[in-house]
């Protein structure tokens, strides 16, 4: 088996708290994150060869960030060192990335600031079998959206396995373009496809039922994960699986599961519920892992998104960016929580 290369901007998440409290003390917590290393520090920790792609600008701070991700067991060979800065967001404890109140610092970030032709292909692609990306990398910029391209062609001209994220960001589409005109394109070279039927509307003109979201019948979700994952696999024709997420966030709590469509078959997954969590920031990433992991190791469907998603819910009750759980400690830590 071959590397996983993860590719997308490593992001430093400041976490003030709500009440404002970290001026009084001076302190602000933070972690290392960014969807796509969220990923490859999941695989790392699960036993697969997971690779990291990134641009960072060459400094003391960066120096101990890459250490720090080396220390996770990533290959960090595939870094690019150019620009002036690391992106940033602020988003307090406990939100997740579609709150409003999540504040983007990445404008002209060394990663959104990396252009096509001058990455070594050969090079990063090197032992690599698979390559995973987010929908995030296109938003920041018209030229990182022209880089993921570059990329997708380089690894399907190498028949390596890409998936991809479709992890919508309303605040960071600032460059004049809608997802519609940029992520077809990109999709129609990717192997696997995870997201939810909201974001596959929204970035591949893909419909969903009118006033689906407030339907209580957890069958017309499943009857929409199947008919938008078909049309999905019609439109993209590389396209082999389609994975769809459902959480639903009430006062009463969580409740979580997740589908699987491959092989011409909508696998569900089992159903989790929690009264509370910690921490949302990350869980789809854990569950874009909990996918590539099934598939790398080739499990059967049903496996593969049960597994997916015991560890995306999983995730939930970790305060950090990515999970620190192993597979054996996922399966037993969501056990009380089946619904």
């Amino acid at each position: 088996m071959g590397k996983v290369l993860n590719f997308g901007e490593l992001l430093l998440r400041i976490c003030p708290d709500p009440a404002g409290d970290w001026l009084k003390e001076n302190s602000l917590p933070f972690f290392v994150g960014g969807a796509e290393l969220n990923v490859a520090t999941a695989l790392s920790l699960w036993g697969i060869p997971s690779a990291y792609m990134t641009s960072l600008p060459k400094n003391l701070l960066t120096d101990q960030v890459v250490a720090y991700v080396n220390d996770l067991g990533i290959d960090t060979s595939s870094i690019q060192y150019q620009g002036d800065r690391i992106g940033l967001y602020y988003l307090h404890k406990g939100k997740d990335l579609k709150n409003a109140g999540v504040i983007y610092d990445r404008a002209n970030s060394s990663f959104a600031t990396l252009k096509k032709g001058v990455i070594d292909w050969d090079k990063a692609f090197k032992d690599v079998s698979w390559f995973h990306f987010s929908a995030i990398c296109p938003a920041l910029s018209q030229a990182t959206a022209e880089l993921c391209e570059e990329a997708l062609k380089e690894a399907s001209s190498r028949n390596i396995t890409i998936s991809i994220d479709l992890n919508y960001r309303e605040k960071l589409w600032k460059y004049g373009k809608e997802p519609i005109e940029i992520m077809p394109e990109l999709v129609k070279y990717c192997d696997v496809v995870m997201g939810n039927v909201w974001a596959a509307e929204k970035m591949l003109g893909i419909p969903v039922a009118e006033n689906l979201s407030v339907k209580a019948d957890k069958s017309a979700y499943l009857e929409q994960a199947e008919q938008s994952s078909k049309m999905i696999k019609e439109k993209f024709i590389k396209c082999k699986a389609v994975a769809n997420t459902f959480r639903f966030d009430h006062l009463q709590g969580v409740k979580y599961y997740s589908t699987l469509f491959t092989a011409n078959k909508l696998f569900v997954s089992k159903q989790y519920y929690a009264p509370k969590i910690l921490d949302k920031v990350g869980s789809g990433d854990c569950y874009m892992a909990g996918l590539i992991y099934g598939f790398s190791l080739k499990k059967e469907p049903e496996e593969v998104v049960d597994f997916a998603t015991a560890a995306g819910f999983s995730k939930l009750f970790i305060a950090s960016d990515a999970t620190t759980l192993k597979p054996e400690e996922i399966k037993e830590r969501v056990e009380k929580y089946e619904n």
